[in-house]
């Protein structure tokens, strides 16, 4: 029987030889708003704990744009909300050109239920050629209210 031991840590369920983008090297960032204390690098580079948040409440975007096309293969999108419960929405798109609408890779919905519901893992497996931009558009709370959009970690391959 074959068997290999996975790990429950969803921040260590990559392999190990996964190479993820060096996207401060990359990419150029857009961001809607960024709370000073958690820049969107904290979600975005590897070895930083907080992740990034927005600013002001309600719908946020985070759109990379990549100098060079891109083939991007993993998406990996880690999210925290240890407050509030909550249901959130996210979109994840891609264009391989400004001029070119869009293309929608997944839209999800989870709830956040804290204490026992604080994190929500997301790990897609694609094939994107020729991504020139990639948008992560984030409604933190979909009925509404005073909430802040906040994504750990954001890791491309």
């Amino acid at each position: 029987m074959r068997k290999r031991i996975i790990c429950q840590n969803p921040q260590d369920a990559s392999p190990i030889d996964q190479i993820w983008l060096d996207l401060q090297r990359l990419a150029q960032v857009e961001v809607t708003s960024e709370d000073a204390v958690h820049p969107i690098e904290a979600a975005l580079i590897p070895g930083y704990e907080q992740g990034w948040r927005a600013a002001q409440s309600g719908k946020q975007t985070i759109r990379l744009l990549f100098e060079d096309f891109q083939r991007i293969k993993r998406i990996q999108l880690l999210f925290h909300e240890a407050q509030q419960a909550r249901t959130q929405e996210f979109v994840l798109r891609w264009s391989p050109d400004p001029a070119i609408p869009y293309r929608e890779i997944v839209r999800q919905q989870y709830n956040f239920s804290p204490p026992d519901t604080t994190s929500e893992f997301e790990d897609y497996t694609v094939d994107l050629v020729g991504v020139k931009l990639l948008e992560l558009s984030i409604v933190p709370d979909i009925s509404g209210g005073d909430t802040f959009a906040s994504v750990a970690q954001l890791q491309i391959a």
